[in-house]
């Protein structure tokens, strides 16, 4: 599968809209059609960010708006009435049934559901308190959705438990970024810039199956003249296109970053004036460094001293650089100094706060940007305010029109929401909310959490498919989907882009707008108008937001939704009508208080779990072309499913004659978490030491069943990217 343009059929007509997909957020057209699918998609060629470019995923992105491939009414799951442990009415009793007393999902009412949603939840606080009911919600969800959602749950369920998956997305990143630059946004430039830089090394991405239209900025880069170097353990197609490939042991990217400076360092390649005059705290972070020498660096990474230093020189030597990270270096125990060592390389050679360079971060989901910019985080308010900050508290307090006193404090990040799930005491949650994420594909130790979810008082799922998370939940919410709807993305460059309804959602289906609006009612909170409402109109939503976000470090209070239309998106922070929006960030100063740019002092730890004689083969994960995040909506698709229609296990020729394994044979793959099994596919772009797996499907091929969820003691990323595994032929 390529990267290729959308048919265009007729002329450029119909709606004006984004594809649901990557963080790219690729424009395209959908025109109404008279089958079963009820919109057509079409190219877009004047939307700056893929010039008209798709990948397979955004051409078949319509397949889901057919009846046949989504949900379409609510289901609820009965329960047999002499098994309910604690007695009370029908409704709240659902909430306290033992899991094998419920009975299969069935089609029921809106009304219905939802009485049994709002009095559920009312159950479990009162018994429980109002920190048991949790929320979980997605990186998918509209900057209205994931606003909304944030204040639903602190205001209408009064809990601090609320996180979301892209807590598993770029958290390190957004981490180390905010230690480093005073504020996190993934690409603090446009993608336009990348072809104008001239050394430039991604580390841990795969741009070429992740985002396929963003390749053609680095290929650009290339024949511009410039310098494109890739770090990753496997050959990837990104990596084919690359200069120099460095292919380091995988957990070992942060020892490759510190001895890249160190030599940086000792070649005398450092910008003495930059670092002077716009940073602070470099002699520390040297003085890390200084252990860091090539061949100790050689002895971690596998990388040699000789592409170490050539590396070093590209990047030094270069008048204009970036450094771009993704899930590979960040997905770590140690993600945040990881890409903090990165953040370094860039600060020591003069290629950051100025034009064509710069560090990023090419975030994953759709909306993982403005996701966790407006309030889904559990550490976190609209505007990317602090919610332990009372300055915060209260400017968002009063646009709610409530008490900032009674606000909730910082809860739970999401594996360790996910993680209490069930659990006796006071700290267990015992009902939970999830919008628009499928945690029982997607978390780490994915059998565990599994269990955790079916042990629950009550799980209501809230999405477009019946996805191996809703199949477990005792309440499914069918919503609406991005072609029937109306709402904003925040793309990974920090641009605010609208998607535009363009066709109407099944008589049966919702949006999780008004599902949140009912919900918030039955709870007791307040109706529509006025501040603190909740409403169902995303316009009137987003305006809210703008009041919300005002001040913050991601200011949206001049940006709507004619601006947007008008000028192919709005970068954040827009702090008023008349202000152009900030496409390029730091050009001036860091937004720090001085203005300082911080060096990261960091020194290499190991992973968190090294192979050893029982489990001796590093295994990592990752993404496919043609499925995307779990595969709930991919694998629904008939020509992606063709395309890569199930989990392998990646592996170098001489591992499978040391394993006794046929190209195509079943390899059992077992970590301390659990044993999966997928056909082995042997090739040698990967390291003899290291075994992949993408991580898309559920079954006995669930790479997440294997995957460690120790965290990173600041972000609270899972290290998804590295653990011990054994290898048996099944």
């Amino acid at each position: 599968m390529t990267t290729t343009r959308a048919t265009a059929t007729g002329t450029a007509t119909g709606t004006a809209t984004h594809c649901p997909y990557c963080s790219l957020q690729c424009g395209m057209r959908l025109a109404p059609t008279a089958g079963a699918v009820p919109v057509e998609v079409r190219e877009r060629p004047d939307f700056p960010v893929n010039r008209g470019a798709l990948c397979g995923k955004g051409q078949n992105a319509a397949a889901l708006l057919a009846p046949g491939a989504r949900l379409t009414t609510p289901l609820v799951r009965d329960i047999r009435v002499r098994d309910i442990r604690v007695r009370d009415t029908c409704d709240s009793a659902l909430a306290r049934a033992t899991p094998a007393a419920r009975g299969e999902l069935r089609a029921a009412s809106w009304e219905e559901a939802l009485d049994r949603v709002a009095s559920g939840f009312a159950a479990v606080r009162e018994q429980h308190g109002a920190d048991a009911v949790g929320v979980f919600g997605g990186g998918g969800l509209t900057n209205e959705k994931a606003y909304q959602l944030g204040k639903f749950a602190r205001i209408a369920l009064k809990t601090a438990t609320i996180d979301y998956n892209g807590r598993f997305c770029m958290s390190s990143a957004a981490a180390a970024g905010r230690i480093a630059f005073g504020v996190d946004r993934g690409l603090p430039f446009p993608l336009a810039d990348i072809p104008r830089t001239d050394c430039l090394i991604l580390v841990g991405a795969n741009p070429a199956e992740t985002m396929p239209p963003a390749l053609r900025y680095f290929r650009e880069l290339r024949e511009n003249g410039g310098t494109l170097i890739v770090v990753d353990p496997r050959r990837t197609r990104t990596a084919e296109q690359a200069d120099l490939h460095l292919q380091p042991v995988p957990g070992t990217d942060l020892a490759l970053a510190l001895g890249l400076l160190h030599l940086l360092i000792a070649e005398r390649m450092v910008d003495v004036d930059f670092v002077a005059e716009r940073t602070s705290g470099f002699e520390q972070a040297r003085a890390a460094v200084m252990a860091h020498w090539p061949e100790r660096v050689e002895r971690i990474t596998g990388v040699p001293v000789a592409q170490l230093r050539e590396a070093a020189r590209h990047f030094g030597r270069a008048r204009t650089g970036m450094v771009l990270t993704a899930r590979g270096p960040e997905q770590q125990s140690k993600g945040t100094d990881t890409v903090g060592a990165w953040i370094n390389l860039c600060l020591a050679s003069g290629k950051a706060g100025r034009l064509h360079s710069g560090y990023g971060c090419l975030t994953g989901q759709g909306n993982g940007q403005g996701g966790r910019e407006h309030g889904q985080k559990a550490d976190q308010l609209p505007g990317y305010r602090s919610i332990e900050d009372p300055a915060a508290r209260a400017h968002v307090a009063a646009v709610w029109g409530v008490d900032p006193q009674e606000l909730p404090r910082s809860g739970r990040s999401a594996y360790e929401l996910l993680d209490s799930l069930g659990a006796p005491g006071p700290q267990g949650v015992r009902a939970l909310l999830v919008m628009g994420s499928n945690p029982v594909v997607s978390a780490p130790r994915a059998a565990q959490v599994s269990e955790r979810l079916r042990s629950l008082d009550l799980l209501v799922v809230s999405d477009l498919v019946l996805s191996e998370t809703a199949q477990l939940a005792d309440v499914v919410l069918p919503s609406t989907q991005w072609a029937e709807e109306t709402g904003t993305m925040t793309n990974l460059e920090g641009r605010v882009i609208l998607r535009r309804r363009a066709t109407a959602a099944p008589s049966g289906v919702r949006s999780d707008l008004w599902v949140l609006k009912e919900l918030a009612e039955r709870l007791g909170a307040k109706g529509p108008g006025g501040e603190g409402g909740f409403d169902d109109d995303p316009e009137t939503v987003f305006a809210e937001l703008r009041r919300a976000s005002a001040g913050g470090q991601a200011d949206y209070a001049g940006i709507s939704y004619e601006r947007i239309a008008a000028e192919d998106g709005v970068f954040w922070p827009c702090p008023a009508e008349h202000h152009p929006g900030t496409p390029r960030l730091f050009l001036d100063a860091f937004a720090t208080p001085d203005g300082r740019a911080r060096f990261a002092p960091v020194s290499h730890r190991p992973a968190a779990e090294e192979p050893d004689e029982e489990y001796p083969i590093h295994l990592t994960t990752g993404r496919v072309l043609a499925q995307y995040q779990s595969g709930a909506q991919t694998r629904r698709v008939a020509e992606l499913s063709a395309a890569a229609p199930g989990p392998f296990v990646e592996l170098h020729p001489r591992l499978a004659a040391r394993v006794g394994v046929a190209d195509g044979e079943p390899l059992a793959v077992v970590s301390r978490r659990g044993r999966v099994v997928a056909p082995a596919r042997i090739t040698d772009a990967i390291r003899p030491d290291t075994v992949f797996m993408p991580f898309h499907w559920a079954g006995p091929g669930r790479a997440n069943t294997l995957t460690n969820p120790a965290l990173d003691p600041t972000s609270k990323m899972p290290e998804f990217k590295v653990c011990a595994v054994r290898l048996e032929v099944s």
